[in-house]
């Protein structure tokens, strides 16, 4: 990308509105826009840090629009860059003829995301808070909003700065026993360095661990309906809902493939997930959607075990969850049996969450108990939650790095070894934030980016 051009986009979506918004950034900026600009008694617009002024938009001496322009001196701008942003009417021609009419001033249409990288580049964003950027445009609950403010504001950086720090220091002390391996001179016995290296790693891992809940809550968190047949679980997807999503019928095995359907609990984006009845079947098309159901189980986070309160709880209907979740950690996942048909018996179940999908008694306390689950796992994470695939990838590779050093002092590897390990672990640190970069990964995280963003 050329940086010293003066770029310009519409930073608004595409379409019709009551206002739409254009943006230029560069050295000289606030020059093409004046150069556009004046009073409505003709007279030179001359634009002023932090101020909004209300001008007419010419195009030579034609009136193109009335207009708001608006200029932030750099450094202190979005992009760190001269800016002036120009508040038009939302007419598709009067958007397309300004933006003609500042490329034909000097300026160039600017690439997607290209307002970001240029903030990147000049020091207003670490790579990480860029990206946070992009979530935040993209984010469609309040918790995923949360997520995307919290890292772009820095909160993630700085946790990443500390372990930085941390990796830092920890090289530092083999580098100095390298340095004075001759010497009669101890820094720190490797007690203390495997003390250390512990607690790194720890840290690394808490973070890295998180991606499973972050990413969940940032792209919704994935709950899967399961249960036998006629145990209610498309009229328990209906009743969530609150509409006639999935087919209700009192023949078994009528859902035959996964049904997917999401909607925002208190500020979580939740997709639940109907799928087929748990049971043997000579039919190859049910006993594919059974499949189907296993899968979808084995990736949900949530899992609402549906059980037909009229039948008693038997070994056998837990041997139907284990069945359906198998090897998988149940750690991992947030279970609960729910208890459907409670209105066609007379005492409460002994476990779990009583409900009637039909009469919608019990739905609220199970969304509020799905809700409080969620938050509590978030809790336990901590502040700072990994949303980002390509964050996850590198912090695991930070991992492997710390778990060769690990090995390496199990074995009392001499220091010269064991830095380059450590050395390894702070360049994919250093890929996060953007410490250590490349024009690929550049590229892979701007093209994200809308025009005009």
């Amino acid at each position: 990308m050329r940086q010293n051009d003066t770029i310009c986009a519409v930073s608004t979506p595409a379409g019709v509105g009551g206002i739409a918004v254009l943006r230029l950034s560069g050295s000289n900026a606030r020059q093409l826009a004046e150069q556009c600009l004046q009073t409505p008694k003709g007279r030179p617009v001359i634009l002023s840090n932090r101020n909004a002024k209300y001008a007419c938009l010419m195009d030579g001496t034609a009136l193109l629009d009335e207009v708001v322009a608006t200029y932030f001196a750099a450094p202190h701008s979005y992009t760190g860059e001269d800016v002036v942003e120009i508040s038009c009417h939302g007419s598709l021609y009067i958007q397309q003829r300004a933006l003609q009419l500042f490329l034909d001033k000097g300026s160039r249409l600017a690439e997607a995301g290209e307002f970001t990288l240029r903030a990147f580049l000049n020091g207003r964003l670490d790579l990480s808070q860029a990206e946070a950027v992009a979530d935040l445009i993209d984010s469609q609950s309040q918790s995923a909003h949360d997520l995307a403010v919290s890292q772009m504001r820095g909160g993630y950086a700085k946790e990443l700065e500390t372990l930085r720090q941390e990796l830092i220091d920890l090289a530092a002390l083999l580098e100095l026993e390298l340095d004075f391996s001759d010497e009669d001179v101890e820094f720190a016995n490797r007690e203390r360095l495997k003390e250390m290296l512990e607690d790194l790693y720890s840290k690394v891992k808490r973070l890295s661990d998180s991606f499973q809940t972050g990413n969940a809550v940032k792209n919704g968190i994935p709950v899967a309906i399961v249960g036998r047949p006629n145990a209610g679980k498309s009229t328990l997807l209906n009743a969530l809902l609150n509409e006639d999503r999935a087919i209700v019928s009192d023949t078994p095995g009528t859902t035959r493939d996964t049904i997917e359907e999401t909607m925002v609990i208190d500020g979580i984006t939740f997709r639940f997930i109907d799928t087929a009845g748990l049971r043997q079947s000579s039919d190859e098309i049910e006993m594919l959607g059974f499949e189907r159901s296993r899968k979808a189980a084995q990736k949900a986070k949530v899992i609402l075990f549906l059980h037909d309160a009229r039948v008693p709880f038997t070994d056998d209907t837990m041997g139907d969850l284990c069945d359906i979740i198998q090897d998988v950690n149940q750690k991992e996942k947030i279970i609960f049996i729910v208890n459907n048909k409670c209105d066609l018996v007379d005492s409460p179940s002994s476990q779990g969450i009583d409900i009637s999908a039909l009469t919608g008694d019990g739905i609220e306390k199970l969304k509020q108990s799905m809700v409080a689950a969620v938050k509590k796992r978030m809790s336990e994470q901590g502040d700072v939650l990994l949303t980002n695939i390509r964050h996850y990838e590198a912090m695991n590779k930070v991992l492997a790095a710390l778990d060769e050093v690990r090995k390496g002092m199990a074995v009392n590897l001499t220091p010269d070894l064991l830095v380059i390990d450590m050395r390894d672990a702070l360049y994919h640190l250093g890929t996060i934030t953007g410490t250590v970069t490349s024009d690929e990964v550049l590229s892979s995280v701007f093209s994200r980016f809308c025009i005009g963003k």
